[in-house]
């Protein structure tokens, strides 16, 4: 009796352990790699990368990063002032990026990122990089209207919502700069070609804007008309007939 009765409770303790080593066997096949969670999904949100392709990207592979969501079109402050380039990221978003090293496209005269003083822009007020020719004029301002523009202002042209105020330049005149004869009459100031006063291009030379030709002064020859400028009547002294 004694003997059967040990046996009995060996072999129920026995099963005991095999029970309870067949529960840790299963719990930890459930917490194996095969049930791990994956990597959180890539979001459009300050501090995600970039790819040179305009890629989300985990950060150990990008180029830039994302310094800002905003609105599609972003507005004035939305994107802070060295962002490189504005990607549209879904409706009505856009995320503001900087690039990790050099180049910055969006430092003045960079011609990208956020459009400011310092950055060159052609005749439809759309950027360019200054290091490239082809530029109308540089930007001293970026006003909503012209009549808000700085003083010194020589030109401006269109940007978006806003206007673009031109200092020196690029094709913006000024007086005393020297102009190509017009093929014929102008009607825009594209028509008007800028070139360096020793040219033989050199046509005749700028002696004032006004808004009616019967304000140039009298040595002024000629005048050229441009009804798209904000100085409508451009002055001129004739170098050459």
């Amino acid at each position: 009796m004694d003997t059967l009765g040990k046996q009995v409770v060996v072999g129920v303790s026995i099963a005991g352990v095999l029970v309870a080593l067949a529960g840790a066997v299963i719990a930890g096949a459930g917490s194996g790699p095969e049930s791990a969670p994956g990597p959180a999904p890539l979001r459009w949100s300050p501090g995600a990368c970039v790819t040179g392709d305009f890629a989300l990207t985990p950060c150990n592979g990008g180029v830039s990063e994302v310094v800002a969501v905003a609105p599609d079109p972003p507005g004035p402050g939305d994107c802070p002032a060295d962002t490189d380039d504005v990607l549209r990221v879904g409706p009505g978003r856009t995320a503001c990026v900087r690039n990790f090293l050099d180049p910055h496209p969006g430092a003045p005269g960079g011609g990208g990122g956020l459009l400011r003083p310092g950055d060159c822009v052609a005749i439809d007020g759309r950027e360019q990089p200054c290091a490239r020719p082809g530029w109308y004029g540089r930007a001293v301002a970026i006003t909503r209207d012209a009549a808000a523009c700085p003083e010194g202002t020589l030109d401006t042209v269109p940007g978006g919502s806003r206007t673009v105020c031109l200092g020196r330049g690029g094709q913006v005149l000024d007086r005393g700069a020297c102009v190509a004869r017009p093929a014929g009459r102008v009607v825009d100031r594209s028509d008007v070609t800028r070139v360096p006063c020793g040219s033989a291009r050199a046509w005749a030379r700028v002696v004032s804007f006004e808004t009616a030709a019967k304000q140039c002064p009298e040595r002024s020859e000629r005048y050229l008309r441009s009804d798209s400028a904000p100085r409508p009547v451009t002055c001129l002294d004739v170098l050459s007939q």
